[in-house]
Formats: structure tokens, C-alpha cells, sequence
């Protein structure tokens, strides 16, 4: 379950396909775009479906939503700790691919963060763009698999997609990595597929432990480090329940090999929606799904952001009681929130109790109901 907060400078981004005047209010514009329930004729996920690779790493345009999430926890060579993400969001105006006279037109809208928290330093840094998918702007595809956004770029260095090479610089901030799997892709849920309302779903995959090399650019400076990354990649059309208003996801990396996604799903009324779940992945890569009742998720403290004035949980403790798992969750900062065209909080977690281990959490919702967006 990720996020799929999509940013949109709705005057730029949509220029080619549909003329709309200039929003006064960019946040404000993106909710009532992403909002409505769109053109009809995109496909929803409704049952488990075949996957194919690397193919399915790649684009599927019958859906209207899809990401690709990277987001890890490194060390520099002189043990400095720090965390990135490099997300790429697509979102269809129309179904499919649409073939127009003008190589910038399109129907595909293509949006990315880029954020890196330097934990030794405290300091957390998001950066935000957006394209179309025309003229060689943006896109995706699936044989070979590759994702690019102006100069971020995801690139396949193998013919199943299972070792990617990660490169973005925006800002004075960047990085240029290169991850391979560990272990092979978990298809969430049954068979890949997972429940997010009464009757639609989402196609959710994931490299849980990909190992990572490369270098981080802060400001001027140009730092080697290694680590670990957790990829998911999702598709879908509009999954969420009318009741949703958020979620709280967690992915985390244990030291005895085990890798474990949870997610809840929040509601209006302050409850948790039946369909939310997890996997955990063991050292040899067998995995099951996880029902909601399967384990807790108790938020031990908060911290309010002085920028937005949002509050958020800043720490948590976790117990799956048929595995023996009880963890406490912490963010290696509290201040790890994306300040972009929709806010939410996204950051690099340390992971204490039974097992240690490390991961990355992601909450949205709290500054405002990410309803329609997914």
C-alpha cells in the first residue's frame, strides 16, 4: 500500500491534452482534479489476475493511478545514517494509450518526489516535478523496464527488472544508485491482489530487500554509501472505500532476515477498515498475507509539524503474537514530512523489541482526507 498523492501544477501538466485556466490554488485545484471519478473506461482491479516479466514492472495504462516507490536506509563510509526516496506517480486522463497529432500531446500525467533525510545532521529535504507523458518528457515502459521524469530516471541493468539503477539531482539534492534484489518479487495480498474498499482493489508488488551502492549529492558534496532499499509498485483505479480517509503503511527490514509490510487504512469515524493487512516475508522469500486481525499497530506518541501545524504519530509499537514479534517503531527524526502540493509524512524508521531492524513509514491523511486521490 503506498501513497498515491499525485502533485499537479495543473496549468503546465495538463497543456496538450486539456486546456484548463490557471487554479489560484494549486492544492486546492489537484484535489478537485484527482477528486472526481475521471473519464469513464479505465479497468478496476476486482480479482486476482498473471503477472508477467519484466513487463508488469512496466506501465499499465488501462488503470488510471500507478507508482514506483523506492525508499531506504543508508550508511556512508564513515557510518553517517541517512534515508531516501525516489517515488515516480502516473496518473491517466484516458484509458490506454492515445495516439494524437502533436508529440506533446498526451494522456498520461507523470508526477515524482525526490527526498533525502540526513540523519546526523537532522535535516530532511523534499522536492517535487511533474511532466507529460509526451515527447520524450516522460514515461515508462515495460520490456526493457524504465521509468523517467525529466532527469530522474529508473533503468532496468537486467531482462527481469530485479536490478535497477536509480539516478535523480534536483536542487542540490540527488542520487545515483544501484539496487539488486535479494530475494524474489512478493505479490501481496492473494496473489498480488489486495483489497483496499467493499469491492476494489489494487495490484501490489514488491523487492522487499534490494541491496544498494552508489552516492547521495548534498549541496556539493558527493557521499558513497550502502544499504538497503524496499521497491513496491502499484496499480489501480479508484480503490479506496468512501469511507477512507487516510493510511498508515510500514515497511520494514528485520535483522533475522525478515522483511514485514502492515498497513491500516483509515476511517472517518476514527476506526480501521477491515480490508487493511500486511505480509511478512521470510529469509528464504516464502511469504503470507496477514488479516488485520493478525497483528497491532498502537501509536505511543505524536509530533505536530511548526510548518503545517498538522499533527502526526511519531512512534509505534507493533505486535504480531503468532510470530512472537513485538517491535518498537521509531523515526530516526520526527521531522521527515512532505511539504509538497499535498502533505503527508514519509520517513526513515529504526526498529527495536524482539528483533531490530530498520524500514520506512508513510502517513497520509492527517493535514486532510486523501479521498478520490486513490
Amino acid at each position: 500500500m503506498r501513497v498515491a498523492i499525485v502533485s499537479l501544477v495543473l496549468a503546465t501538466a495538463l497543456v496538450g491534452y486539456f486546456l484548463l485556466p490557471t487554479p489560484t490554488d494549486s492544492q486546492s485545484a489537484t484535489y478537485e482534479l484527482l477528486g472526481a471519478t475521471g473519464p469513464p473506461g479505465f479497468k478496476r482491479a476486482r480479482e486476482p489476475q498473471e503477472f508477467s516479466f519484466p513487463q508488469d514492472h512496466g506501465p499499465h495504462l488501462d488503470y488510471q493511478t500507478e507508482w514506483w516507490y523506492y525508499t531506504g536506509n543508508l550508511v556512508s563510509e564513515g557510518g553517517d545514517r541517512f534515508g531516501y526516496q525516489l517515488t515516480i506517480f502516473r496518473r491517466g486522463l484516458t484509458p490506454g494509450d492515445t495516439q494524437r497529432e502533436s508529440d506533446f500531446a498526451t494522456n498520461q500525467i507523470y508526477f515524482g518526489h525526490l527526498a533525502l533525510t540526513d540523519i546526523g545532521e537532522g535535516e530532511h529535504v523534499a522536492l517535487e516535478k511533474f511532466e507529460r507523458g509526451s515527447a520524450g518528457l516522460a514515461g515508462a515502459t515495460g520490456d526493457p523496464f524504465s521509468v523517467h521524469l525529466g532527469g530522474w530516471n529508473i533503468e532496468s541493468l537486467d531482462d527481469t527488472g530485479s536490478q535497477v539503477r536509480l539516478r535523480a539531482s534536483e536542487a542540490g539534492i540527488g542520487l545515483d544508485l544501484t539496487l539488486a534484489a535479494t530475494k524474489p518479487i512478493v505479490a501481496h495480498g492473494e496473489r498480488g491482489y489486495t483489497l483496499k474498499g467493499e469491492t476494489d482493489g489494487a495490484y501490489y508488488l514488491s523487492f522487499t530487500n534490494m541491496e544498494t551502492q552508489g552516492s547521495l549529492e548534498i549541496g556539493d558534496r558527493i557521499i558513497a554509501v550502502r544499504g538497503s532499499t524496499w521497491f513496491d509498485h502499484e496499480w489501480a483505479t479508484g480503490a479506496l472505500g468512501p469511507e477512507a480517509t487516510g493510511w498508515d503503511w510500514f515497511g520494514l527490514q528485520l535483522e533475522d532476515g525478515r522483511e514485514l509490510m502492515l498497513f491500516h487504512i483509515r476511517t472517518k469515524d476514527g476506526g480501521i477498515e477491515k480490508v487493511s493487512g500486511g505480509t511478512l516475508v521470510e529469509p528464504n522469500g516464502e511469504s503470507r498475507w496477514l488479516t488485520v486481525d493478525e497483528f497491532e499497530i498502537l501509536p505511543i506518541t505524536t509530533w505536530t509539524s511548526d510548518t503545517t501545524g498538522t499533527t502526526y504519530p511519531s512512534g509505534w509499537q507493533i505486535a504480531i503474537p503468532a510470530e512472537g514479534l513485538e517491535l518498537v517503531v521509531e523515526p530516526w527524526i520526527k521531522d521527515q514530512e512532505m511539504r509538497l502540493n499535498i502533505e503527508y509524512w514519509e520517513g526513515a524508521v529504526k526498529v527495536g523489541g524482539t528483533v531490530n531492524g530498520q524500514g520506512y513509514v508513510e502517513l497520509t491523511g492527517y493535514s486532510g482526507s486523501i479521498q478520490g486521490l486513490y
